[in-house]
Formats: structure tokens, C-alpha cells, sequence
């Protein structure tokens, strides 16, 4: 028997758990120290009202042999992938059913979608970039290449005619730079894959926190996008599934490579590999959708609005450079003093009992900058705030 090296070589080490690693150890040696986290992006606020009512009318059917269910469908029950092609028709973007899978989450799928395309073709993600996308091909043995995000791009790279790539990743609003493309920067993408035979994997799980009518939300708002990208969506950041896990991923019905079509293979990846997501959470994602759930659904994210919006005044009061905190959950800000990313860590957790994330975990270009999250609670977020500004006022 032979380990996966690829696999072995990445397994040593994980961001979050290096930085849960250095705070265990720093309140262990300071049991008193009042430490506010403001790193991992979960949230806090609870389950829309709505869910709840539809997942307890859920528990109560499953009680009753007439409205017992077993084995649901595995791409997603009609209820709910009806919902979802609604909203993106409220958004401008018309989907076929068939063409939405109901999944338990984003993160799975972006990591599952690999079983689709062969071990041959190279990777281009961005640097800085959320983990997954890098160690799943790693795991893999694929070539990955890097597309340059930086300061003066806004860490919004744009294609480079002379690199050739065959999967792409794309994250906007992005984790961990919260930096959003707008419509002709999607455009220059789409052109690049299209011309390259190439697929966009499109990770839209922040979607939600686009205000700006402007700014896409779904890659397919682009036009040629179906015939190039893999859309992936989650109710995690939505509607708080977090601890609940359901999300969905739209494969278009002409998305085609070698003749052979994207949307069924990966029906068929997903009745093979894939029981599909409990009926209880599916009637509480549906009910996200409904008029009473999306006017509890945005009352939960105008309040992370409202907190991304006093770490970005903290930022401006301070002169301290920054991308994020507009359409986005996520400060991504310039280290201080020159700091680098880890070392800003842990002068912020010492000397203002403060939790964020060094970007140096998610890639070369991160190491100057660091991560803060607006999905805390409104107090907490307010103290970590004056913390921070008097430390560097």
C-alpha cells in the first residue's frame, strides 16, 4: 500500500489550525485575557425565523407514514432548485432546473467538481487564494499555476494571453481579499476561457453581500459564460447554514469539452458519489426564498453590512489601506508599520487580545496583508474596533 504523497506533503499543516493552535496556547497562559475572534469566517446571527418554521413542519411530516420521505433526489428536491432558479430570474439570470444541484455546501462541491476533468490539466488560481482551491489539485497531482493579486490591481487579476491554462478559479466577492470584479473585468475572463478551451470554476458563496446593482453576483450575467464556467453558491453566508450545510452548484446544459457534457457527467458523479442533502434542511433553504425568509435574510446581512462597516471606518480613520468591506464580508487590510502577516498576529493577539487571519496562510502575495471578519457580534466587533485604533491611533 502507497500513501497519496501529494496529499501527505500538504497534511502536516493547516492555517486554522496553526492559528487555533497559537491562541489555545496564548489563553492558556492567560486565562483572564478578554480575546476576540475575528478570523474564522462563521457566522453568529441564528436561522432565519422562516427556516426554522419549515424545518420543524419538516420533522413533523417525517413523523407520519402519508408524509414520510426516505431517499430524496439526489441533485436537489423541485421545491427548492424551483426557489433557487427564481431568485437568479429575480437577479436577471435564467437557469433550467436541471441545471441546478442541491448539494451540502459549496466547499464539497468546489472539492468534488475535480472528479470531472483529468489530472493532465493545469490550474490557474489566484495568490492570494482560499486554501481549498490549491491543496484539492495538489491532492490530485495537478500543475497549478498563479495569477498575480496584488496592491496595485486591487487584488483583481486579469487574464495573461501568454499563460495557458486549463481550469480557472474565480472567487468575487473574494475570500480572503473581499475584493469584487466588476461586469468587464468577468467579461476578460470569460473571453480568456472561451478562447482557450478553459472552465471557470466560479465561487459565488459571498454573492449575497453584492449591494452594488453594478457588480455581478453570478458569472453568468456574463455573456458566453455557460458555455465556460461551473457556478458555486451556498446558503452558509446567505442565511447562516453553516452548522447546517446546504448549497448548490450550477453546471449549464451547454457546457461541453471534448464532446462530452459537463451537466451529465457530473448527474452522474452525483448519483454515484452523492445521497443528496436531507429533506428537513431543504425545506429550510427553500423557505430562504419565500417573503417573509428574505426579509429575515437580509436583516441578518445588513447587520454583518453594518460591522464590515465600522472595521472599514477603522481602517480609513487610521490610514491603514484596505480592499473589502463594501459588497463584501471581509476586510482585507495592509499590515502595519510593515509587519508581516504573522507577525502582525501576534502583536494584535497580544497587545489587543484580538483574533484575525494572516494572509500569508493563504499565499505568497498575502504575507504583508491580514484578514478581518464582520460576521462577529456588533459588541464584540465595536471593542475589537477600539482596540485596534489604540493600539495604532
Amino acid at each position: 500500500m502507497k500513501v497519496n504523497h501529494n496529499f501527505a506533503n500538504i497534511a502536516q499543516s493547516y492555517l486554522f489550525s496553526t492559528i487555533a493552535q497559537k491562541v489555545a496556547d496564548y489563553t492558556a497562559a492567560h486565562p483572564d485575557a478578554p480575546v476576540i475572534r475575528m478570523g474564522i469566517g462563521d457566522v453568529t446571527l441564528p436561522l432565519p425565523q422562516a427556516s426554522i418554521d419549515a424545518m420543524h413542519a419538516a420533522v413533523d411530516e417525517l413523523s407520519h407514514q402519508e408524509s414520510f420521505r426516505g431517499y430524496g433526489p439526489e441533485q436537489g428536491y423541485g421545491f427548492l432548485k424551483d426557489a433557487i432558479q427564481a431568485y437568479y430570474a429575480s437577479h436577471g439570470t435564467q437557469l433550467e432546473a436541471d441545471e441546478i444541484f442541491v448539494s451540502d455546501g459549496a466547499k464539497s462541491d468546489v472539492g468534488n467538481i475535480l472528479d470531472l476533468f483529468d489530472q493532465d490539466n493545469t490550474v490557474l488560481v489566484p495568490d492570494p487564494v482560499y486554501p481549498v482551491y490549491v491543496d484539492t489539485n495538489t491532492m490530485a497531482g495537478r500543475k497549478i499555476l498563479y495569477m498575480d493579486a496584488n496592491e496595485s490591481n486591487g487584488f483583481l487579476p486579469l487574464p495573461d494571453p501568454a499563460v495557458k491554462a486549463d481550469i480557472i478559479y474565480l472567487c468575487s466577492p473574494n475570500n480572503p481579499t473581499g475584493a469584487v470584479y466588476d461586469r468587464a473585468g468577468l467579461k476578460a475572463w470569460v473571453d480568456y476561457a472561451l478562447e482557450n478551451q478553459a472552465v471557470i470554476l466560479f465561487d459565488a458563496a459571498y454573492e449575497c453581500f453584492v449591494a452594488d446593482e453594478n457588480l455581478p453576483r453570478s458569472i453568468f450575467e456574463i455573456e458566453g459564460a455557460k458555455k465556460c464556467a461551473i457556478e458555486f453558491c451556498s446558503f452558509s453566508k446567505t442565511a447562516g447554514f453553516t452548522g447546517t450545510r446546504c448549497g448548490y452548484t450550477v453546471v449549464p446544459l451547454e457546457l461541453e469539452f471534448e464532446g462530452m457534457n459537463l451537466n451529465k457527467m457530473w448527474l452522474r458523479r452525483q448519483t454515484t458519489k452523492f445521497n443528496g442533502v436531507a429533506y428537513i434542511v431543504q425545506r429550510g433553504a427553500a423557505a430562504v426564498f419565500t417573503e417573509e425568509g428574505v426579509k429575515q435574510v437580509q436583516e441578518h446581512l445588513d447587520y454583518y453590512r453594518e460591522n464590515a462597516r465600522i472595521l472599514a471606518d477603522a481602517m480609513d480613520e487610521l490610514g491603514i489601506w484596505y480592499t473589502g468591506g463594501k459588497n463584501s464580508p471581509y476586510i482585507w487590510l495592509k499590515c502595519p508599520n510593515g509587519m508581516e502577516s504573522w507577525e502582525f498576529f501576534d502583536y494584535l493577539l497580544e497587545n489587543a487580545n484580538v483574533v484575525g487571519t494572516p494572509g500569508a496562510g493563504f499565499g505568497e502575495n498575502g504575507k504583508n496583508f491580514f484578514r478581518l471578519t464582520a460576521f462577529g457580534d456588533r459588541e464584540k466587533t465595536k471593542e475589537a474596533v477600539e482596540r485596534i485604533k489604540k493600539l495604532f491611533s
